[in-house]
This record gives C-alpha cells, structure tokens and sequence, in this order.
C-alpha cells in the first residue's frame, strides 16, 4: 500500500507581482513542502500543516493540483508514496526552513520558479507548476523541455 502525503505550491502576490514558494530538499533539488498524513487527517489539513511546518509559512488552499505517484529508495527500504498537492495562497508567516527535512526555502519569482524546476527539480513536478501557472494566470514559458532530475 502506497504512503499518503500531501502539500502544495504556494504563492504570494507581492508589489503587483506574485512569487512562488519553492524549497531546496535534503538532496540539492528545488520542490515544493510536502509531508505524510497524520491519522485521519484530510490531504488539505496534511498540506497546511507540512508546509507551516517546513517553511514557517501559513497559508490557504485555493484549488486542488494534480496527485502524484511515485516509488522511492531511501536509507535501504524501498516504497510506493502518492502525493495530492493544493495551490495555496500565503496568509502569514516569516520563512523559516525546517533544517531536519528540508535545507532552504526561497519565494521566487515565477520565472526563477520555472527555472529551477527545470534544471534542478524533480521531473514529475513540473505538471504541478504548468498548472499552478495556469490557475494563477501567469504565462507558461515557451521553453517547457523536460531537462529535469528523476525523482
């Protein structure tokens, strides 16, 4: 049975532009908070909660994104994990990087965003941020190769 987790891209309209919030993980790539379900916790509870949490930030979810599924190989045990991520709107907060799990967290603007995930973030993400893009109404890149790291 596959774990169950859940988190979101989350975004802040700041200066009459918006800026994304991404976090460099314990491996060197840009992604977005996420963490595991605690009991009967809902997916939208897991994803507020991990992403304060993680970033110090809280927020508010806007739209449901794309789940995503995928089998991972950490420290000699392998598993199956299937992600449900949220586009969530910065409420407050002051970022604070939760250093056991993750190693930095960044707001980027959107092209930076787009950027990072390009070359330094994991390839099934990027269906996340088009559709963050999308939802917030920000212009897809013409350049969307898919020049990213494997999970």
């Amino acid at each position: 049975m596959a774990e169950v987790a859940a988190g979101g891209i989350v975004y802040r309209r700041q200066g009459g532009g918006t800026e994304i919030l991404m976090i460099e993980d314990r491996f060197g790539h840009w992604s977005y908070p996420k963490g595991h379900s605690e009991g009967n916790e809902k997916p939208e509870d897991t994803a507020l909660r991990e992403i304060q949490e993680e970033t110090g930030i809280i927020g508010k979810i806007i739209a449901p994104l794309s789940s995503i599924s995928y089998r991972y190989e950490a420290e000699g045990r392998r598993g199956e994990k299937r992600v449900d991520y949220f586009l969530v709107e910065y409420v407050s907060g002051k970022t604070r990087p939760q250093f056991e799990e993750i190693g930095n967290v960044h707001w980027l603007s959107p092209e930076a965003a787009w950027k990072k995930q390009v070359e330094q973030g994991y390839e099934n993400n990027r269906i996340l941020l088009e559709q963050a893009f999308i939802k917030l109404g920000l212009s897809l890149p013409e350049d969307r190769s898919n020049r990213e790291c494997s999970p």
